[in-house]
């Protein structure tokens, strides 16, 4: 393996970026936390610099900036193959894990955000999911299957899913169903998941 780039997060402990803190935590890669206080009158600079959207997670990987979930997990996930969160070009389970990482980001987050504020999907010929309907029972598909995303495989996917579930699990954004239930269960089981969380908490009640 090359050596590990030096890494910074931009991170807020309730925010998008705690799924890539676990995703570090799972991977055991060193990675300065660059805290973003959206209490603050005024972005950071540091993190504007980077990323002039503003937005978290935003990854430094010896200064080239890497940022949207999805590429942050699968660059991460290819630093340290030998974790076995990445399956390698070749691999029977390459495509569909970059299918869960993309229909994250492409179909369900959209979906999600646009049934949260009530807004109408658009036409099917515009719309980026094409149905709410369609993306939610796509979702069930994969759960049914389990016990993770990818079937018996866990991946640097069910990071990113899981955490994006569980959020909206807590909010009632998504309905609940025992394969669901049962699936952040065993994400939340995980050490590196608990120990994430922990240091999460820590950081959050610092910030208040």
């Amino acid at each position: 393996m090359s050596q590990c780039p030096a890494l910074t997060l931009f991170h807020n402990p309730q925010s998008r970026s705690c799924g890539v803190r676990i995703l570090l935590e799972e991977l055991q890669l060193p990675c300065h936390l660059e805290v973003v206080n959206f209490k603050a009158a005024e972005k950071s600079p540091a993190l504007l610099k980077a990323n002039t959207l503003g937005k978290v997670p935003t990854l430094l990987a010896d200064e080239q900036v890497v940022t949207e979930q999805t590429a942050i997990y699968q660059f991460l996930a290819e630093l340290k193959p030998e974790a076995g969160l990445s399956p390698a070009v070749g691999d029977p389970l390459r495509g569909a894990y970059l299918r869960a990482l993309a229909f994250y980001g492409s179909s369900f987050e959209p979906a999600m955000v646009d049934k949260a504020l009530k807004r109408d999907a658009g036409s099917p010929g515009i719309s980026p999911y094409g149905s709410l309907a369609a993306v939610e029972a796509a979702v069930a598909e994969h759960l049914s299957k389990g016990p993770w995303w990818l079937g018996e495989r866990f991946t640097a996917a069910d990071v990113l899913w899981a955490s994006s579930l569980g959020w909206m699990h807590r909010f009632g954004m998504i309905s609940s169903s025992p394969e669901l239930v049962d699936y952040l269960q065993r994400f939340e089981a995980r050490p590196a998941v608990q120990k994430a969380r922990a240091l999460d908490a820590e950081l959050a009640a610092s910030l208040n």
